[in-house]
């Protein structure tokens, strides 16, 4: 792969692209840590559920600062996961919604999503136990 994340050597449009998340330069990585990202992930689930204004979003990801939803939601658009769409009133009015690829990439993030809510008896199980066996070594 190419410093621009092609398999060619020039980085044309049309070529042959061939991406590895795990190539340190390879551009999926960014968009992958956008998306997985504790701010990206929630954004993403949250705007799964319809289009939102930036303040009713940011009330929906509880504990998100106006500035790390700010970069978190210029990355997302910025990746073509969602649209902005300023409307033209005073005042001024933003709705943000996921782009028919920001919906293909949250629906498999809400399949995780809904794991580990899923699962989370058993994950508070181990918490416990690992707890509980590294006071014990330390004590």
């Amino acid at each position: 792969m190419d410093e621009n994340g092609g398999s060619g050597t020039d980085g044309c449009p049309g070529e042959a692209w061939v991406f590895d998340v795990f190539s340190k330069r390879c551009p999926s990585r960014g968009t992958l840590e956008h998306v997985t990202g504790r701010w990206g992930s929630l954004t993403l689930g949250a705007l799964y559920e319809g289009t939102l204004r930036f303040n009713a979003l940011r009330r929906r990801v509880d504990g998100v600062s106006e500035k790390m939803l700010s970069q978190t939601l210029h990355a997302l658009e910025r990746d073509g996961l969602v649209h902005r769409e300023a409307q033209p009133v005073n005042p001024p009015r933003v709705d943000y919604e996921l782009t028919p690829l920001g919906r293909q990439v949250t629906e498999q993030l809400l399949g995780l999503i809904q794991l580990v809510e899923g699962r989370m008896i058993e994950v508070m199980a181990a918490r416990e136990r690992y707890d509980e066996a590294h006071a014990a070594r330390e004590g």
